[in-house]
């Protein structure tokens, strides 16, 4: 069985900024109005027998949005960026450019890009290992979508 949440009526989305280092037009600091869809397939349980919680599924997703909305996401894994520091203001340098940007609008992120692509998979494994916690869930897929119609799809399963 699966159950699907979709991002816009749900009002799963964030507003951040991200750079896509060395990038042709992505490189330089830009923003998108992101949207979350989520579909979690597994086993129907409990008393009410669900899949999972509608409730318990926003709740995680809306965690995340509320972590990363209005703020720079930044890689801390990337090759292609030289952190100088990491509290405070994170400074860092890519290409020649330097940056200085205050701790608290910022979100440092284990991952080696910012690219929807990642946000997904980092959203996917989230809500995976949040969920395994009370329900018998065999996949996890999660859409980020960098404005309506422009997205990446990453799907965790067991």
């Amino acid at each position: 069985m699966k159950i699907v949440i979709n991002g816009i009526h749900a009002n799963l989305r964030f507003s951040a900024a991200h750079m896509i280092p060395e990038h042709e037009s992505c490189g330089c600091i830009h923003g998108h109005s992101y949207i979350v869809d989520v579909k979690v397939e597994g086993k129907r349980s409990g008393k009410h027998g669900f899949v999972a919680d509608f409730k318990d599924v926003k709740a995680v997703v809306r965690e995340l949005c509320s972590r990363f909305d209005h703020k720079l996401l930044i890689p801390l894994r990337s090759p292609l960026i030289n952190f100088s520091s990491t509290s405070g203001n994170i400074k860092f340098e890519i290409g020649g450019k330097e940056y200085s940007i205050p701790e608290e609008d910022c979100c440092l992120l284990d991952l080696e890009s910012t690219s929807a692509e990642e946000l997904s998979r980092y959203f996917a494994s989230t809500l995976f290992k949040e969920l395994g916690r009370k329900y018998d869930i065999s996949s996890v897929e999660v859409c980020v979508n960098e404005g309506i119609g422009q997205g990446a799809i990453s799907t965790i399963s067991r």
